[in-house]
């Protein structure tokens, strides 16, 4: 940690570009990268285009683009004039981005050229300006004569405080509308920092980007934290689909990576699982713990070199990792972590290294941060996870209600998740409290434990479990293309086969599940889910839209 420097991101983006000058910061995989100091520069002349619009302390000004090196070097010249960013999330339909865009109150949006069709027709009475993030040409303003020079520099200086407006993030959420959530300059800057402290980062570390900027899980620990130990942060040109990402893992060669559970379980689903359940020889062995663990081995070491072989902090956050998936990680010993947070936390509260994960734990409370179970129960010990500290947000933009029910008068925040914390401190998250399902005599349910059963059965994608007429019911989105073709070698109709098939797969799923779960959380009724459930940013289903 930098003494005497002020929790500002101004004060440590100077500083990293000072001590890390001729380092590469970023580039796009297999491209040339940029130096510390040539994004120093760059942010310089940014600062005075911003200035050249009319952009004043305090102002807002939104950021609307995929993942590049432009975004970061954006973020930090709005951020370090003392304005405000607002970055958008790229999945935001038209109409939410319209909302955003008037509620924020922007002044100027910068925007990837891909994403300009969704914003073009944004006419309201506070946005002025729409600017390229890809070249920064001007496409739509009511300021003329304005253009990007890469030779100008900002005169001005800045004083920018510890307590000021950093960005205004709006959630994408699993519980309906969006929230504005204000983080400050000591917000981001304290968790950032304190991250490093779990997780040290240097000059020697290479992190290839894949999970959106717009996030504040990406924007703090992919942004911000590589900044801090003066990282190499890599881009991808296209989405990281397994044909763009393995490659570039390849190349670049990572030593930490970011992701969320989806990303591994899928990769476990696909790649891994179905080597150890093709085989019936194999499928019988592999119920064998002491021969699981065997083979997990083996498998994690082949995964290992796939992400490039220099891996040694894979980071997983954003949702509950499934249990089976973590047991594969373990036993294979592969450098996973998973830490705890929320967009309103700017976002870690606790987390811990690889070498001291624990199963199903997330870790400690950082350091300078207080945690709290809030009236826990006197049986099990669980209780909300209240959380104290600089990382908490200053509250919801233009949303006093909502932010008085989540801010005590006296700092505390109020996380919505069920947790329980080990004698030695150690953070279990159950899950939100409001997807928890009150059983008909008294008994807590936990749908996500009751989901991971169900995903682990052949042939299931994904599940939601969600109580109507006081009966669990599972709705379940099978894999209809990996079982038409198992059964391509049929000569009748292989849909209508398939859709019979499915009628028994849920009989059998039924039957798989509550022979696992406690007598309470049975579920009575499947429901295939023709569709893909829709989800955030970081990949946790919607629920509000189901329940």
């Amino acid at each position: 940690m930098v003494k005497n420097l002020k929790f500002t991101l101004p004060e440590y983006f100077n500083n990293s570009v000072k001590i890390f000058s001729n380092n590469p910061a970023y580039s796009f995989v297999g491209e040339q990268s940029i130096s510390y100091k040539e994004v120093g520069e760059k942010v310089s002349s940014i600062i005075a285009y911003l200035e050249n619009f009319g952009i004043k302390p305090g102002d807002k000004v939104a950021i609307l683009s995929t993942n590049n090196p432009n975004w970061g070097m954006t973020y930090f010249a709005i951020t370090s004039m003392g304005a405000v960013a607002v970055p958008l999330l790229p999945d935001f339909s038209p109409t939410e981005l319209d909302n955003i865009l008037e509620h924020s109150e922007a002044k100027m949006i910068f925007v990837s050229d891909t994403l300009y069709s969704k914003i073009k027709h944004i006419d309201n009475e506070f946005l002025e300006s729409f600017v390229s993030i890809n070249d920064f040409s001007v496409l739509k303003s009511s300021i003329q004569n304005v253009s990007y020079d890469a030779q100008d520099i900002t005169h001005q200086v800045y004083n920018v405080s510890e307590d000021d407006l950093a960005v205004i993030i709006y959630t994408s959420g699993t519980t309906g509308s969006s929230k504005g959530v204000m983080l400050t300059h000591m917000n981001l800057t304290f968790d950032a920092v304190s991250a490093k402290e779990v997780q040290p980062v240097d000059e020697n570390d290479r992190f290839i980007s894949i999970l959106p900027l717009s996030h504040t899980f990406e924007n703090t620990l992919g942004l911000i934290l590589p900044l801090l130990g003066g990282a190499h942060v890599f881009y991808l040109r296209k989405p990281p689909t397994p044909m763009v990402l393995l490659p570039a893992l390849k190349k670049v060669r990572p030593t930490i990576l970011l992701t969320v559970p989806l990303i591994i379980e899928k990769i476990y689903k696909k790649s891994i699982l179905p080597k150890f359940t093709e085989n019936k020889v194999i499928s019988m062995l592999y119920k064998i713990p002491l021969i699981r663990k065997r083979l997990n081995r083996i498998a994690g070491k082949k995964l290992y070199e796939t992400f490039g072989g220099k891996l040694h902090f894979f980071g997983v956050g954003g949702a509950k990792l499934d249990s089976t998936v973590e047991r594969f990680l373990r036993e294979a010993k592969f450098p996973y972590a998973i830490g705890y947070g929320l967009t309103e936390t700017a976002p870690m509260i606790a987390g811990a290294p690889p070498s001291s994960s624990r199963w199903q734990g997330v870790g400690p409370v950082m350091k300078g941060v207080e945690m709290i179970i809030h009236n826990p129960d006197k049986k099990t010990g669980e209780g909300e996870v209240w959380a104290k500290g600089p990382n908490v947000m200053r509250g919801y933009y233009k949303d006093p209600v909502r932010t008085k029910e989540v801010l005590t008068d006296d700092g505390w925040f109020k996380t919505g998740d069920l947790a329980t914390i080990s004698d030695d401190g150690f953070l279990f998250i159950k899950g939100r409290i409001k997807n928890m399902i009150l059983g008909s005599t008294g008994e807590n349910i936990y749908p996500e434990d009751i989901e991971s059963v169900i995903n682990n059965f052949r042939y299931v994608v994904e599940s939601v479990v969600v109580q109507k007429k006081g009966k669990l019911v599972a709705l379940v989105h099978f894999n209809k293309e990996e079982l038409e073709k198992h059964y391509q070698h049929l000569k009748e109709d292989i849909s209508s086969y398939v859709d019979e098939r499915l009628d028994e797969l849920a009989i059998e799923l039924q039957q798989y599940v509550n022979s696992r779960v406690s007598r309470f959380s049975r579920v009575e009724l499947i429901v295939a889910q023709e569709n893909p459930f829709q989800k955030t940013a970081t990949q946790k289903i919607k629920r509000f839209l189901y329940a």
